[in-house]
């Protein structure tokens, strides 16, 4: 189908760039202050605009064509990866041992985080009108590789551009971005999109909230997925494991970076091809212990295979956890509610991945990386026991056929 293979193409541009990007904007970061709480300022920023614009950016999404939103904040990540450019060029060139100021960087980071925050649920939301409902689970599976495929793309690629320059490797970056818009606006859609015709209003920006407070299972799954990497984030911490815990060099980072899109991946590849169809409930509970058990061997172990086996692992599970909730979130919802709610489930999304790098950086500080990294994996765990005693609806899912 051409709407569908438009749309996963436009992904695997976008999601290299933003990996490529996010691999050496906090390589970089670390290098200039090695300190690890700045990672967790640049998780912060990137987190902070999606809680700020949750209302306007559903609206938009539901609104306007989902295509045209995604195309225009796409060229607003070019302009912020150019921006990135001149500063790694003027400012931020610390290959000469010189200090460089910081406070550039987080600016560039907050205006791309406002640019994620309206363009990532247009996006999201374009998938359920490329395919009918029958054939949501299969899409979502492919797009999550595709996505996933194109982090270890960028993640391998950055330990070797960084070599070269930041300001290459983010003038990379701007290209793939730059590369994914022409595919966008050219998806068509196989079932029409219901767009909302009211003026702009409170009410309305507060639907998608409302609807997923509603809907049980909808808000569990978001929330469990949320909590779980939220106290699981140990993948912005990969560049100080890799320094203070592992001892190797740029190129062995960027395997290293790229190991959880590996573990992915190879879920995702398994998926497209068999999607989970029963015991969806326990199946989600189950990888999301899994994905906690194996952050705690990567905080406590001092070898770089068993961290790279643990990322690879930690990242299957994730995988599965991923395209069940991108599967049970689009059934539950009605397709015009959809950016509404996808943009309130985006900040939970930006919760579990930019504040996740916060709270890391801040508890790798505080504590040290072992405690922060395997803390994070026993918290996981204990979430999933939670969910798994006091959630039962979840818990019972057994096909999406129970999804209404």
């Amino acid at each position: 189908m051409p709407g569908v293979r438009r749309y996963l193409i436009s992904s695997a541009f976008s999601s290299t760039g933003i990996a490529l990007m996010l691999a050496v904007l906090f390589k970089q970061a670390f290098d200039i202050t090695g300190d690890a709480l700045t990672i967790g300022i640049i998780g912060l920023l990137q987190f902070v605009p999606a809680v700020v614009l949750v209302m306007v950016s559903g609206y938009v999404a539901d609104r306007f064509d989902r295509r045209h939103v995604t195309a225009v904040m796409t060229v607003g990540r070019v302009a912020c990866a150019v921006a990135f450019v001149v500063y790694s060029r003027h400012v931020g060139d610390v290959s000469n041992g010189s200090d460089a100021a910081i406070w550039p960087l987080y600016l560039i980071t907050l205006v791309f985080g406002a640019a994620d925050a309206i363009a990532i649920p247009a996006r999201h939301a374009i998938a359920p009108l490329v395919v009918e409902r029958h054939l949501l689970p299969r899409l979502s599976a492919s797009a999550a590789v595709a996505r996933v495929l194109s982090s270890i793309v960028g993640a391998v690629a950055s330990g070797y551009l960084y070599t070269v320059g930041p300001d290459f490797a983010y003038m990379v970056v701007a290209v793939l971005f730059a590369a994914s818009i022409p595919f966008i606006l050219r998806t068509s859609y196989a079932v029409e999109a219901n767009r909302i015709k009211e003026r702009p209003s409170l009410k309305l920006a507060l639907e998608g909230l409302r609807f997923i407070r509603r809907s049980p299972i909808v808000l569990s799954a978001i929330a469990l997925d949320m909590f779980a990497v939220l106290f699981g984030g140990a993948i912005a911490l990969i560049p100080v494991i890799a320094e203070e815990r592992l001892g190797v060099g740029d190129v062995a980072y960027g395997w290293l970076r790229a190991a959880p899109g590996i573990g992915a991946g190879l879920m995702g590849l398994v998926l497209a091809w068999k999607p989970v169809t029963r015991r969806v409930g326990p199946t989600l509970l189950g990888v999301i212990a899994t994905f906690g058990l194996f952050h705690i061997t990567l905080g406590i172990t001092r070898s770089y295979t068993v961290a790279f086996i643990s990322l690879v692992i930690a990242s299957a599970a994730d995988m599965v956890s991923m395209t069940i909730r991108s599967t049970l979130v689009p059934l539950a919802t009605p397709d015009e509610q959809l950016g509404r709610v996808t943009a309130v489930e985006s900040v939970f999304i930006g919760a579990s991945n930019e504040l996740g790098a916060f709270e890391s950086g801040v508890a790798a500080r505080a504590v040290g990386v072992p405690w922060a990294v395997a803390g994070g994996g026993v918290a996981t765990i204990a979430i999933a026991g939670f969910f798994a005693a006091f959630v039962p609806a979840l818990r019972r899912i057994n096909t999406y056929d129970d999804v209404k």
